[in-house]
């Protein structure tokens, strides 16, 4: 599946965006970059949906933008004024060529989704590869308002019992993208998760 990542040119601070063109071409999150909308019409002229794993600023700010400039259907857990399609644990939806099984894994927020197929884990913000706290396994932080550390272990469990042993392409909402043994990474970040210390100094 091919995946394009088109916030790599933002210099402020954005989730990862990313591109999955297809029978269905998606954007998963929009981010906060202003040059999202150049960024997608240089890999393709339409866009089919928009995912949306969460609704944290850093992930929704340009979706006002690329709805008024795509029109596409946009799909998300919880309410939103531009949402056209409800998700909710168990849906299959089609990202690219590849059907998707939405999970959901709240605990860094109460309406985060993960999407997983046989081959790829768009997972959010739930677990990520590496972010300057911990490498090559990590998870969301839980230290602000409306978050909970015991929540985010019970979803990154779920995420790793429904993400089979054939998925070999991780992309997180922040850090870099993973390929290879993806269940291993889910493992050692449910690990350190589970040993409840601070992810951040003031956490």
């Amino acid at each position: 599946m091919e995946v394009h990542t088109v916030t790599t040119g933002a210099e402020s601070f954005t989730c990862n965006v990313f591109l999955v063109p297809g029978e269905r071409t998606t954007l998963v999150d929009t981010g906060t970059y202003d040059g999202v909308i150049d960024e997608i019409r240089d890999h393709v002229d339409a866009l089919d949906a928009v995912v949306l794993t969460h609704q944290h600023g850093d992930h929704i700010d340009r979706l006002s933008a690329v709805s008024g400039r795509f029109g596409p259907e946009i799909y998300a857990f919880a309410d939103h004024p531009l949402r056209t399609r409800a998700i909710a644990d168990g849906d299959e939806i089609q990202i690219g060529d590849e059907s998707f099984e939405v999970v959901h894994t709240p605990g860094h927020a109460d309406d985060h989704v993960s999407f997983v197929s046989e081959t790829t884990l768009f997972a959010g913000d739930v677990v990520v590869h590496d972010d300057g706290a911990f490498d090559d396994g990590s998870f969301g932080r839980t230290d602000m308002a409306g978050q909970s550390r015991e929540t985010l272990i019970e979803s990154i469990e779920r995420l790793l019992e429904r993400t089979p042993e054939t998925v070999e392409h991780m992309y997180s909402g922040h850090g870099g993208e993973f390929h290879g043994d993806v269940r291993t990474v889910v493992e050692r970040a449910l690990d350190r998760a589970e040993r409840r210390e601070p992810k951040y100094p003031d956490e």
